[in-house]
């Protein structure tokens, strides 16, 4: 890991990842500094001491806000699924027209993100992946993120009259995660495109249009 401790996300970063926002306190600065190498060299692979070495704060200093790294990483996951649905739903709620063109639109927003040179992945899916399934707060805090976002989807499913709204919700979300780790793998964004193919055909057969 070559990032030195001044170093923080690139500015393209800025609206979707709280590892790019400006560190203000001691806190703020392990935070950053720990969501950077996160979901950049991968949460079990990072050491405390790289963590402390990039934010350039004691030992004493991070556990006296954190007892321990695990604390520590549910409270960036929290911090980046905060970052990130705030950016996520602003930008879905800058399109204007019929439900079924916002539930698309959220494939050409993830064609953005993916597009971004910053962009590492969905910090949520790559956590679930590394940990064992049995570590709550990991789950827990993948499951809520989620349920952030099934919850708009069966709203757009609702108002465009599916006949099966969680069915139609969770097959989008199959669709978003999908895609996140086809293009993280690859770094190819247009799979955005094709999830979005896919999601126009899923409404085709459900509407029978």
């Amino acid at each position: 890991m070559d990032d030195s401790p001044q170093e923080f996300c690139p500015l393209e970063t800025s609206g979707w990842s709280f590892a790019a926002t400006e560190p203000k306190t001691a806190r703020d600065k392990i935070m950053t500094a720990a969501s950077h190498l996160f979901c950049n060299h991968g949460f079990a692979a990072t050491g405390i001491d790289t963590i402390l070495a990039r934010a350039g704060t004691a030992k004493a200093t991070l556990y006296h806000h954190f007892k321990s790294k695990e604390e520590l990483i549910a409270a960036v996951l929290e911090a980046e699924g905060t970052t990130w649905r705030g950016w996520f739903f602003g930008r879905l709620a800058e399109t204007q027209g019929p439900a079924r063109k916002r539930m698309l639109a959220v494939f050409d927003v993830l064609q953005d993100w993916f597009s971004d040179p910053g962009f590492y992945g969905c910090p949520f899916i790559n956590a679930v992946a590394e940990f064992d399934t049995g570590n709550d707060a990991v789950r827990k805090a993948a499951e809520k993120h989620k349920e952030h976002i099934l919850t708009w989807l069966k709203a757009q499913a609702i108002e465009l009259k599916v006949p099966d709204v969680t069915e139609t919700a969770r097959s989008f979300a199959v669709l978003i995660d999908g895609a996140i780790v086809a293009a993280q793998h690859t770094r190819d964004p247009s799979f955005a495109r094709t999830a979005k193919h896919m999601a126009e055909c899923h409404l085709d057969v459900v509407l029978g249009t």
